[in-house]
């Protein structure tokens, strides 16, 4: 049977995880720090409410993307300790989608500063 759904119960599940992320992965933990401060650049340039939607969401989808490659590192880690090609390209995969996540970003970034001083 499956369980009842309960609000708390499963934001409690939601925080955990991000504490656990903040707590044991240093990638995220930079990356929050380096999102906090874009997030207050976001705020703080004088940009249309379209562009710093457009920076605010890429920033967020590269902590989005951090959170679920840690996911699946951590469920690597969990089949196996050694050293096997398919649980390099697990974990090899993850990374590049925060590599692509970081130059969406970025392009973001330079295309709306493009945009905004021409």
């Amino acid at each position: 049977m499956k369980p009842k759904y309960s609000l708390l119960k499963n934001s409690s599940y939601a925080i955990s995880g991000l504490m656990i992320a903040i707590k044991n992965e240093s990638s995220f933990r930079l990356e929050l720090i380096f999102g906090l401060f874009i997030v207050t650049a976001i705020v703080l340039l004088d940009l249309s409410v379209t562009h710093k939607l457009i920076l605010f969401v890429t920033a967020l989808l590269v902590l989005v993307v951090e959170l679920l490659n840690s996911a699946v590192e951590s469920v690597v880690d969990l089949v196996t300790k050694e050293i096997h090609p398919l649980a390099k390209n697990a974990k090899d995969l993850g990374s590049a989608a925060v590599m692509v996540a970081i130059l969406l970003h970025i392009i973001c970034w330079v295309v709306v500063l493009a945009t905004t001083i021409a």
